[in-house]
């Protein structure tokens, strides 16, 4: 015979396991706070985040710009073909 907790301990339990959960989750922020991380690089010699995100707009777009040369020279590549096609369908060829 199987017996069925009533609401409110479910209630009960399911508010102990979140406690439990927030608490071990705040040990843990504490533990790896106190944790050294490493050797400490002065201000003046970390490039800001707006450096950063300059390099990193300036590189994308490089690649678009790379981008955008392949796909024009590709473009103008099937344009020649195509003309080149047109221009040789309507000769008859000669043999």
């Amino acid at each position: 015979m199987i017996i069925m907790a009533s609401p409110s301990v479910w209630r009960a339990m399911w508010m102990a396991i979140q406690l439990i959960s927030v608490v071990g989750l705040l040990s843990v922020k504490l533990v790896g706070a106190s944790q050294e991380s490493g050797s400490v690089i002065p201000a003046e010699s970390r490039p800001c985040v707006d450096c950063h995100a300059f390099e990193f707009m300036q590189r994308a777009l490089q690649d678009l710009k790379k981008t955008a040369y392949n796909l024009d020279t590709r473009t103008e590549t099937l344009l020649l073909r195509a003309e080149k096609r047109g221009l040789c369908d309507c000769f008859p060829a000669m043999h």
